[in-house]
């Protein structure tokens, strides 16, 4: 379904609309959105155990350390399970 276009009834009125556009909240960064994204940030580093003062630099380098961490955690329980579940035929079995 598509919606029409809503059109401003004046001047204030677009001047208003162009006010709340989503790039002039991340410009203009109001107060309420810049302490949701440290909450949040605060969270995040909570649940990783990590301190909420890092860098962006190293926040990226642990993000890397864990994700290759778990690539290999994941590479030994699949090559561990492919061996499990990977038998020689016997000689007379019907596979």
């Amino acid at each position: 379904m598509v919606y029409p276009r809503r059109e401003p009834k004046d001047a204030k009125c677009a001047a208003d609309l162009k006010k709340r556009m989503l790039t002039n909240l991340y410009n203009e960064r109001p107060a309420w959105l810049d302490l949701a994204h440290k909450t949040l940030d605060a969270a995040v580093a909570a649940a990783y155990g990590w301190p909420a003062d890092l860098t962006d630099e190293q926040i990226l380098e642990k993000l890397l350390a864990l994700n290759l961490e778990r690539a290999d955690e994941e590479a030994r329980t699949s090559e561990t399970q492919k061996r499990r579940t990977t038998r020689e035929k016997h000689a007379g079995e019907m596979i």
